[in-house]
This record gives C-alpha cells, structure tokens and sequence, in this order.
C-alpha cells in the first residue's frame, strides 16, 4: 500500500527528516513520481484515489487472498482505509461495535475511527490496543482533512514512513518505494504505536510514556530518518480522554 499526506496537515515529526537527504546523489521524489513509480512497479492489480492536492491512496490487490496477510481497501462517508494483515477477535470487536458478521478489518477500523472522531465511550489508546492481531492501517478522513495511523506490536506486518522531496509524509509496507522516494529521510513506524495528524505520534501500548527519537545511521554512515521508541523513564503529565474539553485526538505531542 502507499499513502502520501501533504505537509501542510499530515505532521510528521520533524526527526524524521534527515538533511542528507539533499547532498547526496539520490534525491528525494516528488509524491506524483514516487506515486508513478508505485503504479508502474504493479500495472495490472493497482487501484489508486487522488484527492486534490492533499492526499493519495494506491492499494495493490493480493493475487491470491491470503486471510492472514490480507490487503484491505475500504471508503465510507468520506472516510477512507488501506489495511494490512488481520485481526484475531474481529468477530468479537464487531458484535461491540454492533456491525454485521460481514465486515471486515478495513471497514471496522473506519467504524472505530467514527467512534472515536465523535467523542465515544473509549480513549484512542485503548481502541487501537483492543486489536488482536498482525495489522498496519491508514486512515484519511477526506472531510476532516485529517490522518490516523497505526502498527501492531507484534512485528508481523512491516510499515515504513519518510519524507518527500515537497515535505509530504509518505507511507508504505514497501521498503524500496520508501528508500527511492524519500532518499535519506525515512524510517520504520514504530511497532505498537500509533499516528494522528493533529495530535502526533504516541504508544498505544504505553499511552502515559513519551516517545523519544534516535538517531539512526545507514551502512554508508550517512544519518536518515530517526526512529522512535518509548522512553519509559519520560512521562506525559496529563492524558486527555474523550467526554473532557479537549477532543480525542489531541493527545500531547512528542
């Protein structure tokens, strides 16, 4: 899958982007030719959605269905999700949601995301934690111009982030799309964290724990994009949960 956000929203950390990224000899791309790229590595199983200037989505649909490593694209009242991998208590999470035995992984990740947009019962954190499973998803809320994003903690499925040569976040489980588009500036996501384009990235599993960024250097010795990691001695002094005055998303910024 791909996803590329325009700056002037997504919001990534600013770690993330690494200033090698202009003085070496390969240079980062513009979204419009990493998209390309993309397309053209899968000419005949690619789907992909272009909304204006501020986002993209491509979405590579699986030759053989796999039900564990499943790759998931739904839409629903202008809410869009590119899902990868599976979730053990799906069933379960559906009959608390109260939707049908049909949904699946993409559009239950939408509902959540629905739930917990408007003001529901749950803080972000434990919603995401709830997922039993091997999974990575990216949410665009087209209306609300805003991005939601998360990995499972337990290393099944891969996801990748950067930085374009316009400074739009790029998303993607593909590595080398990663690596050609976004040159230096790129990184893992974090397993067991999750991202929101207004409020930032935390730890789904450690909510009340910043994230801190390290450095990180490539074989050539050149620095790239930071990871992140939970800094367990760093704590957040208040953690904003839905029914308060501040809005679910707006967990403290790290």
């Amino acid at each position: 899958m791909l996803a590329i956000f325009h700056k002037a929203f997504a919001n990534p950390p600013e770690e993330l982007n690494s200033p090698a990224s202009h003085k070496g000899p390969k240079k980062p791309k513009l979204p419009e030719e990493t998209l390309r790229d993309f397309l053209s590595s899968h000419p005949t199983n690619t789907f992909s959605m272009t909304f204006a200037h501020a986002a993209v989505l491509a979405f590579v649909r699986s030759d053989r269905p796999d039900p564990i490593r499943q790759r998931l694209f739904c839409g629903l009242d202008d809410i869009y999700c590119l899902f990868l991998g599976s979730l053990n208590n799906l069933c379960t999470l559906n009959k608390q949601y109260g939707l049908t035995k049909g949904t699946n992984e993409a559009m239950f990740v939408i509902e959540a995301y629905r739930t917990l947009r408007d003001r529901g019962p749950y803080p972000a954190d434990q919603v995401v934690k709830d997922l039993d499973g091997s999974f990575a998803f990216v949410v665009y809320d087209s209306k609300a111009g805003t991005v939601f994003a998360a990995l499972g903690s337990d290393g099944g499925v891969q996801l990748y982030w950067g930085i374009a040569a316009d400074g739009s976040v790029v998303i993607s489980d593909n590595l080398e799309v990663i690596k050609t588009g976004c040159a230096k500036s790129f990184a893992p996501f974090p397993n067991g964290c999750m991202f929101h384009s207004e409020g930032g990235l935390m730890s789904f599993e450690h909510p009340m724990n910043k994230m801190r960024a390290m450095p990180r250097v490539d074989s050539e010795g050149v620095m790239c994009g930071a990871t992140f990691k939970v800094d367990k001695y760093t704590r957040i002094n208040s953690m904003p949960r839905v029914g308060s005055e501040s809005n679910w998303m707006d967990w403290d910024s790290h």
